[in-house]
């Protein structure tokens, strides 16, 4: 078996009382043969688009003789090493696949100048971009992209040579790279982003990088089997059960990994799950956990524990993993069934898995501030050279970071959830990631961190359309790093401020209570920042 599940307590008895029915109503099978209808008329549109995924083993076949002849390719000319130029779907699966499978690649997915600095110091001359975006218009991917170009030509390097774009035929991006001379690799338009790993998206930046994709997709084709069928073993059918079908319904689903030779792969189904199920009021809500992490002292009742394991066999004998849901699997096979599951989900909760509503407006916030560039909005105070913004003066009373967080933490509902976004150069603070468990304890909640704006591809969706038990806490550096970005009237500084104020703003307007908290010394701030949140 490619992939195991095992359950016990409340998600044991959602798939004894789910599955049947799943059974009966041909769900797998329906997914399978393309079967549009099946989240409904007003979802049919969207999803008769989206459902190319099923087919991508097959479809991709011949992509793993391409990419090898281009790697050789490559390695003939010095070429060794990639980055990825990408956002959402088309940078987390690459990210996963390459630690798992132990080779470098450089993933850019930010828009923080040092980050984007530093790919193009570390050993340009030596490197392949890899420009991964469905359409090629977004913000963050086209910015890179010109910014290696200049790069390029400035070390006399045709970027014709080392920029390979993988994109959908007919796009915009599509037909500028042709006409540039790029290699261009087309995926299948009909799958969206995060359901694309195993398609051009996920494959070529892995394959350029150095990892067995052929193995990846054989991988992945013996799950299919076990998807496929309309059956109660099917690991699919009983996945989605788990996570969406509890009574009372868990809505948050807590992922660890534990042990697994797969690495990040809960990054991954982050994306998945809450920009699939996130909408119209409802949604799961994905929280990447540690073993260590404070939830897992006091399990909260609206969360559901996921252990991402090696032998599911083995760990689902111990007593301490009561009321958990155990998985293991090659990965491969995590890929399909965790797609699989979502899609599945999205029957059941009564949603479209494949749309992302909300995921616009944040964007048209950031180009709107981009255009209009108005003045900074003055803090309500500073502390110890952290600048604090809210979106509510209830919230700043206190005079003290210590103080906001508590008065933040206040607004929590029974049923709420943290949300930290660091639009930071992680590269400088990766530590800073470590205040999620420090929040989480001093919250008494459910916590969610993300790197923005990575995240705003990927929970952002959840933040505004699934339901109001959020609250925000951003935190924003202040930094004379800065670069400008080729013909755009503005550089990644001002641009990823301005995603920042913009989600904030969409936020505040959704009725989610924001702070904003800038950091002017990264070292510094950051202790001040971990002393407020354990007090």
């Amino acid at each position: 078996m490619t992939f195991s599940i095992h359950t016990s307590g409340a998600p044991r008895a959602a798939i004894d009382e789910t599955v049947p029915a799943l059974v009966h109503d041909l769900v797998a099978s329906r997914i399978t043969g393309g079967d549009a209808s099946l989240w409904g008329p007003e979802a049919e549109p969207e999803a008769s688009i989206r459902l190319g995924w099923v087919e991508a083993v097959t479809v991709s076949r011949p992509l793993v003789a391409e990419i090898a002849a281009l790697r050789a390719e490559l390695k003939a000319q010095g070429v060794n090493r990639v980055v990825l130029a990408g956002m959402g779907g088309s940078s987390l699966a690459p990210e996963v696949i390459a630690q798992t499978a132990g080779v470098a690649l450089t993933i850019l997915d930010s828009t923080a100048p040092g980050q984007v600095l530093a790919a193009l110091d570390d050993g340009l001359e030596n490197a392949v971009l890899v420009v991964s975006s469905k359409s090629g218009s977004t913000v963050e991917t086209d910015s890179q992209r010109r910014t290696f170009e200049t790069a390029f030509r400035d070390l006399g390097i045709d970027p014709a040579e080392r920029i390979v774009v993988v994109t959908d035929p007919g796009s915009p991006l599509d037909a500028s790279a042709r006409e540039a001379g790029y290699r261009v690799f087309n995926a299948d338009p009909n799958v969206g982003g995060r359901y694309s790993a195993l398609t051009a998206f996920g494959l070529v930046p892995s394959g350029l990088a150095g990892v067995d994709i052929g193995e990846l997709l054989d991988e992945a084709e013996s799950s299919l089997l076990q998807v496929a069928v309309d059956s109660a073993e099917n690991p699919a059918l009983r996945l989605a059960a788990a996570i969406a079908s509890t009574k009372p319904r868990r809505d948050k689903l807590g992922l660890i990994t534990d042990g697994t030779h797969i690495n990040g792969l809960p990054d991954w189904i982050e994306q998945l799950i809450a920009e699939s199920t996130g909408k119209a009021g409802t949604g799961i809500l994905p929280v990447v956990l540690l073993p260590v992490s404070p939830e897992l002292d006091s399990t909260p009742a609206d969360l559901q524990i996921v252990r991402l394991v090696d032998d599911a066999n083995e760990f689902h004998l111990s007593e301490r993993h009561e009321g958990e849901i155990l998985v293991s699997g090659t990965l491969g096979a995590q890929f399909v069934v965790w797609e699989y599951a979502t899609a599945i989900a999205g029957y059941l909760l009564g949603i479209n898995p494949f749309d992302q509503p909300d995921v616009e407006s944040a964007k048209i916030a950031a180009r709107g501030l981009l255009d209009a560039r108005p003045e900074p909005t003055a803090p309500a105070f500073v502390e110890s050279g952290v600048e604090v913004r809210v979106s509510d003066p209830a919230l700043a009373v206190s005079g003290t970071v210590e103080g906001v967080l508590d008065a933040l933490w206040a607004q929590l509902s029974e049923d709420g959830y943290v949300s930290i976004q660091a639009y930071v150069n992680r590269l400088d603070v990766p530590q800073l990631q470590g205040l999620r468990e420090l929040v989480a304890a001093d919250s008494g909640r459910p916590t969610t961190f993300g790197w923005g704006p990575r995240f705003l591809h990927s929970t952002g969706q959840y933040h505004k359309g699934g339901p109001a038990q959020g609250v925000f806490l951003q935190i924003l550096e202040r930094t004379d790093v800065d670069l400008e970005i080729p013909d755009r009237p503005f550089t990644f500084g001002q641009l990823i401020e301005a995603q920042a104020a913009g989600d904030a703003g969409v936020l505040a307007e959704h009725g989610r209570p924001v702070v904003s908290l800038t950091i002017t010394d990264s070292s510094a701030d950051v202790l001040t920042l971990f002393e407020a949140a354990q007090k």
